[in-house]
C-alpha cells in the first residue's frame, strides 16, 4: 500500500493542495473505521482515557500531519522514487528511539546496516549529488522536506507503540484520524474537489482506503510484532514503487514521466533497502 501511493498522488498533486488530499484521506478512514467499531459496539471513549494518554495522543496526531504534509511537499519537489527512497530513514529513527526509550538493543549489524542504507542514499542522488552540495536547489530543498516527514514518523511510531499498552489497535487509528479530520478541516479547501476529473476522483478514493489498509496494518503490525521486524517490512516500499512507477510510465504517458533513474540509482536503492532490513533484523 506504501509503496504504490506516492505514484498515485503525482496525478492529484495537480489539482489539491496537500492539505485537503490528506484531509480527504483522513475523513474516508474515518468513516471507514467508525463504521466497523459501530457495528461491533467497541467505539472508544474519551471519558476514561488518562489525561497523560491525551496529551501523548495529541502529539502523535500532530507528528503524523507533518509527515503527510512535509512528504507531500517532498513529492512536489522530488520523483516518487527518490520520496520512498529518503522515507526510510524513518524506520531508522524508529528503531533508535525504540532503543533510547524502550530498551531495545541495537547490535553491529544494525550498525552495517546504518551504513549500507547511507552509502545508498548517496549512489542513489549520484548524478545529482554535486549540485545538492553546491547549490540550494529544489532538490535540497524536497530532501530537507522529506528529512522533516521521517522525523515526524519515527516520532509517531513511538508513541503509538506506547498508547497500543493503553488502547485497542482500531480504537486508536479512529481517534487518531478524528483528530486529523478536525484539525485539516480548517486549512483545506473542500470546493475544490468539484474540480477533479474522474480519474482523479478515483485515484483520490484509492488514497483514501490507501490509508485504511496500509496505516490499519501497519498498527495491528506494531501490536503483535516488535518495532524491528515492522521497519523490516516497511524497507521493501522503494521496491514496489519503482515497480509502478515503471508501469505508471507505460500504461499512462500522459500523467506519468520517466525518473531518468541510472544504474547506480538502481544500485543505490538496493542498498538502502537492504540496509534498512539488516538493521532491523540485526536487532535482539
Amino acid at each position: 500500500m506504501w509503496g504504490v501511493l506516492p505514484v498515485a498522488f503525482v496525478p492529484l498533486l495537480n489539482s489539491l493542495d496537500p492539505i485537503t488530499i490528506t484531509w480527504v484521506r483522513f475523513t474516508i478512514a474515518m468513516l471507514v473505521v467508525m463504521a466497523v467499531l459501530w457495528r461491533s459496539n467497541q467505539l472508544p471513549s474519551l471519558t476514561t482515557l488518562p489525561t497523560s494518554t491525551g496529551w501523548q495522543l495529541l502529539i502523535a496526531v500532530i507528528a503524523l500531519l507533518g509527515n503527510f504534509i512535509w512528504y507531500f511537499m517532498g513529492l512536489q519537489l522530488l520523483n516518487p522514487e527518490s520520496t520512498q527512497v529518503l522515507i526510510q530513514l524513518a524506520p531508522f529513527i524508529l528503531m533508535f528511539g525504540s532503543v533510547y526509550f524502550y530498551g531495545e538493543r541495537f547490535g553491529v549489524l544494525g550498525w552495517c546496516g546504518a551504513l549500507l542504507l547511507i552509502s545508498g542514499l548517496l549512489l542513489f542522488f549520484n548524478n545529482r549529488l554535486a549540485g545538492l552540495l553546491r547549490d540550494f536547489s529544489t532538490d535540497t530543498l524536497g530532501i530537507f522536506y522529506m528529512l522533516l516527514a521521517s522525523l515526524t514518523w519515527g516520532i509517531y511510531g513511538l508513541l503509538q507503540k506506547k498508547l497500543l499498552r493503553q488502547l485497542p489497535a482500531a480504537q486508536l487509528t479512529l481517534l487518531i484520524y478524528v483528530a486529523g479530520v478536525l484539525v485539516l478541516g480548517l486549512f483545506s479547501s473542500p470546493l475544490a474537489l468539484l474540480q477533479l476529473n474522474t480519474i482523479e476522483v478515483v485515484l483520490l478514493l484509492f488514497c483514501g482506503f490507501n490509508m485504511v489498509v496500509g496505516y490499519g496494518a501497519f498498527t495491528e503490525a506494531l501490536r503483535v510484532w516488535g518495532a524491528a521486524r515492522v521497519s523490516a517490512v516497511i524497507a521493501l516500499a522503494p521496491v514496489f514503487t519503482i515497480v509502478f512507477m515503471q508501469v505508471a510510465v507505460v500504461w499512462w504517458p500522459v500523467y506519468f514521466s520517466s525518473s531518468q533513474l541510472n544504474v547506480w540509482s538502481y544500485l543505490g536503492a538496493a542498498l538502502v533497502v537492504a540496509g534498512s532490513m539488516l538493521a532491523a533484523f540485526g536487532k535482539s
